[in-house]
Parts: structure tokens; C-alpha cells; sequence
């Protein structure tokens, strides 16, 4: 096998030597393969490459078309450290075939085997399950994972293929059910854990793909992106989840001349930003709502660009700790830089300059409170913050002053965030 190579399945039935581990990477490319997205697919590879062989379970691209088949191969093939195998997903259509190879087919390693199985148009394939009894009933083979990407029934979630299609499945491996150790699926952006029809089933999408609240029982909070490894101990299949850190991946940030670039890039792409956003203002106070809505639809390209430039130098602390990370940053400017440049403005006649700092030294006292309030995240009580558009004072409480109280501007020109935003 070569290494950092993904494989374009030929065979049916695929025997491998030597390998020991699999690593398992769902639904990377769903949502589309952006760079703050594929950072996350990137760190998967990065922690599937510890296992000898990776397989993504299904959801490698937005839409089945050469362009992003293209796409993800390139990523896969410079970045992968090991063999990496893949199953179709719902969206992996049209030309999957062409780059991947069989949607059906089986890997026999020396210890355990993987049967791979398309249900994608949720329902299994006559060829996968008679695959599937033909690997079962092999007498070498003891211990086998079932993959495929649509969940069947279980006990979380109805985003699943209907109980006659499961029944097919069972049909397919009843004979020969003690050998089948794991049902393993992506699909849905999250994780859980379920066992059916006596059998462990692992539903894994968190290889990419923005994690999504799937029931009251699975919320977004408490799912990291993650993936899965297989490997054998003392004779048994067994398994363990990796949680990929917000810092999963920094390999192109530590290029001291990317790096450089990078963040000229995110400079000139913030300044651009923020023009366009004052242009857009300007046009609106010209009643030109057309022009205001072009800058503002600009600007807000430039922010996405400058986020998928940050996303590459980003070595963020993990969520929970992040929060008390920025405070240093507020505490510096209002204690010490604005307090110097208000005196130099002011030293200097220039008054613009110093009303500038002084409201801004105001705000950023109020953001340093909050965010002492907000360090324990899961408690932090806040609903509804307010912002000044004219001074950017920030302000709290079921009751804001009818005029900012830095400035002087209006209520009901406030910027609204929180649970009372629709009732302004």
C-alpha cells in the first residue's frame, strides 16, 4: 500500500497485511470544504494517521461533482499519513465511482475485517449484503465491522433507514451474528453510542462538518469533533474516541514565511472589511439602500476570507478556557495604551483622536467585566447585550439608558443581541 494515498477500491474483497488499526473520519466535506471547515479535517487525518489504515464514513464533499471530488483528494493525498478508504455518503454522488472505486467491498486485515456498504439512497445494495454473507461465512474471518452511512433504528435518533431496510441488514448477517462486533455509521453531525439488535452501533460524523444539536438527549455542547479507533487488544476488537482539540492542526502555521504572509493577509482583508461596512453606512445616511446593500455584501466576503486565512494561523486553547484567554488583551488597552494616547491627544490638541480613546476606554471596561462574568461559560446569566453604533459603549440590564451614556446617541439606534433583539 502506498502511503499517504487515498485508495480507489478495485476489488471486492480487499486483504491487507500487517495492518493492525483503523482510524475513522465522518462526514468531513458535508458542508462544504472551506478552510475552516477542512482545519478540522485536517486534524482528523493528522490523529487517524496513529492507526495503520483511515476510512471516512461517508460525506466526503458538498455535491458529487469532479470539482470537489478533485478538492478532497488533493487535501487527502498531501495530508494523510496513512491508507485512507471511504464509503458513500448521501452526498457523495455523481462521479464517486471514478475516484473511489466500488461502493461495496470488504478489507480482510489479520485480525478483523470491514465490510463496507452503500446506503446512501437509504437502502442497502443486493450486492453489499450478499458481500457481507460471503465475508461472514469465511472461515478466517471472527471478527467484523459493518459500515455504511445512514444510521438504521436506534434509540436517538429518527434520521435513520426504515426498520424493512434494517431487517434486510439482519437478514444479510443473522447466520453468522456473533462475528459482527460493531454497526458503524456517520451521517448525522455528532456522536452517540447505541447497541441494536444486540450489536454495538457507532454513529460518528464529527470529522469536519459543523456539530449540530440532533435531539434533546445529543446537543452541540457536549459533542466534540472526534474520531474513532479500532484496534485489537488482548484478541478482542475493541475501540476508543479521540476528541480533536480547537488546536488540531498547525502544521502550515509554523512555516515561518506563511505565517508572515498570513497575517498580512488577515490585516488587508479586515482593513477591506471594514471599509466596505463604512461605505455601506455611508451610502444608507444618501438613502442609496442598493449600494449600502453591495458594500455590505462585500464586507462580509472580505470577513469570511479573513476567517478562512486566521482559521490556518489559529492555535486556539479549548472552549471552555478560551474565554478568559481575550481579557488580558481588553485589561491592557483601557489601563495602560488608551489611557497614554488620550494624554498624547490631548497633548497634542487633537480632540477627535482623544474622544475616540476615551469611548473606547469606556467600552473596553465593560468588556473586560463581561468577560470576567463569562469565564464560567455554562453560567454566565447575560441575555441581552447592547451596543452603541455611534461610540460602540456596550451596555447590560433589563433597563438601558434612553441616550448612551459615553456618547449621547440614541436608543433606539442601539444594537440589539440576545433575547431582545426581535423587540426592538
Amino acid at each position: 500500500m502506498d502511503e499517504k494515498r487515498m485508495v480507489k477500491v478495485t476489488e471486492r474483497i480487499t486483504r491487507l497485511n500487517g495492518v493492525h488499526s483503523m482510524g475513522v473520519i465522518g462526514d468531513p466535506g458535508c458542508e462544504g470544504l472551506g478552510t475552516y471547515n477542512m482545519k478540522v479535517y485536517a486534524g482528523a487525518l493528522e490523529e487517524s494517521g496513529k492507526d495503520d489504515i483511515t476510512l471516512v464514513a461517508g460525506d466526503l464533499v458538498p455535491t458529487g461533482t469532479d470539482h470537489y471530488y478533485r478538492m478532497i483528494q488533493d487535501i487527502t493525498e498531501t495530508l494523510a499519513q496513512n491508507p485512507v478508504y471511504s464509503l458513500r455518503g448521501n452526498h457523495d454522488t455523481g462521479a464517486y465511482t471514478e475516484y473511489f472505486g466500488h461502493k461495496n467491498y470488504a478489507l480482510l486485515t489479520e485480525r478483523f475485517a470491514v465490510v463496507v456498504l452503500d446506503n446512501a439512497l437509504r437502502a442497502f445494495e443486493e450486492e453489499g449484503l450478499t458481500l457481507l454473507s460471503e465475508v461472514l461465512a469465511m472461515e478466517a474471518v471472527g471478527q467484523v465491522i459493518i459500515a455504511f452511512h445512514i444510521p438504521v433504528p436506534n434509540h436517538f435518533i429518527l434520521n435513520c433507514v426504515t426498520e424493512e431496510e434494517f431487517s434486510r441488514l439482519k437478514s444479510a448477517y443473522e447466520p453468522w451474528r456473533s462475528k459482527v462486533k460493531y454497526l458503524l455509521c456517520g451521517h448525522v453531525h455528532s456522536r452517540f453510542i447505541d447497541v441494536v439488535d444486540g450489536i454495538p452501533l457507532i454513529c460518528t460524523g464529527g470529522g469536519g462538518a459543523m456539530i449540530e444539536d440532533v435531539s434533546r438527549d445529543i446537543k452541540a455542547c457536549d459533542v466534540e469533533h472526534h474520531i474513532i479507533h479500532f484496534y485489537v487488544k488482548d484478541g478482542v476488537l475493541d475501540y476508543r474516541i479521540s476528541n480533536l482539540s480547537e488546536d488540531c492542526y498547525g502544521r502550515e502555521s509554523e512555516d515561518a514565511i506563511l505565517n508572515q504572509r498570513l497575517k498580512e493577509t488577515v490585516d488587508g482583508e479586515l482593513t477591506a472589511h471594514f471599509k466596505y461596512l463604512m461605505f455601506a453606512d455611508r451610502a444608507e445616511r444618501r438613502g442609496l439602500s442598493h449600494i449600502s446593500n453591495l458594500f455590505r455584501a462585500l464586507a462580509a466576503s472580505e470577513y469570511h476570507h479573513a476567517r478562512n486565512f486566521y482559521s490556518v494561523l489559529e492555535r486556539p486553547a479549548a472552549f471552555m478556557e478560551s474565554v478568559k484567554t481575550y481579557l488580558p488583551g481588553e485589561e491592557f488597552e483601557y489601563e495602560h495604551l488608551y489611557k497614554m494616547m488620550i494624554t498624547y491627544a490631548k497633548d497634542h490638541q487633537s480632540p477627535l483622536t482623544r474622544q475616540a480613546y476615551e469611548g473606547a476606554s469606556a467600552a473596553e471596561k465593560v468588556h473586560a467585566a463581561l468577560l470576567k462574568q463569562a469565564e464560567d461559560v455554562e453560567n454566565f446569566a447575560e441575555e441581552t447585550i447592547y451596543v452603541c453604533p455611534i461610540c460602540g459603549y456596550v451596555m447590560t440590564g433589563d433597563s438601558v439608558p434612553e441616550r448612551c451614556p459615553v456618547c449621547g446617541g440614541p436608543k433606539r439606534q442601539y444594537q440589539v443581541f440576545g433575547q431582545n433583539a426581535d423587540e426592538k
